[in-house]
């Protein structure tokens, strides 16, 4: 049976994250993220559904979003979903979606851009990070996406095509 396993969201974050180490020294963020749904109804008026989703980044991913998220701003993470159970105290069976993250991005602008001048601290404006395969994650910084050009009068052709 085929099967593909892949999410890609973008919403707030709905607490600071929170960084753990693995006795292997393996780096753990988990952190919440609100992700809006808006719709019209029969009626014409706006909905808005909020769904909220639990992360966790791996290894360095996890440490770049600790050192430079926090509660309520941006992010667009990919990844996979997990299904966990777990029986409670009380003896009830539980049940959960959470998100393992692949690639992030960074969306908005720096946070205290206006407080840190030209110190250049808070995070970056959008850059892209991306796990490495082989069991461990690890992030590689890809730089921020590509400027737009803006639209010429013919189409490019040969060596001009921009993919």
């Amino acid at each position: 049976m085929a099967s593909f396993n892949r999410v890609i969201m973008m919403g707030n974050l709905t607490r600071d994250p929170q960084l753990k180490y693995l006795p292997s020294n393996l780096a753990v963020c988990e952190f919440g993220l609100a992700v809006n749904h808006r719709r019209r109804d029969r009626e014409g008026n706006q909905k808005e559904e909020v769904c909220f989703i639990d992360v966790t980044a791996f290894g360095k991913a996890g440490e770049i979003i600790n050192q430079y998220m926090s509660k309520g701003q941006p992010i667009l993470v990919e990844g996979r979903l997990k299904y966990d159970t777990w029986t409670g105290q009380d003896g009830q069976k539980h049940s959960k979606h959470s998100v393992i993250v692949d690639n992030f991005q960074f969306v908005g602008g720096r946070r205290d851009q206006a407080a840190q001048g030209a110190e250049g601290g808070g995070a970056p404006a959008a850059s892209n990070w991306q796990s490495a395969g082989g069991g461990q994650p690890a992030a590689q910084e890809h730089g921020p996406p590509p400027v737009e050009s803006p639209p010429s009068e013919s189409p490019p052709t040969g060596e001009n095509i921009p993919f």
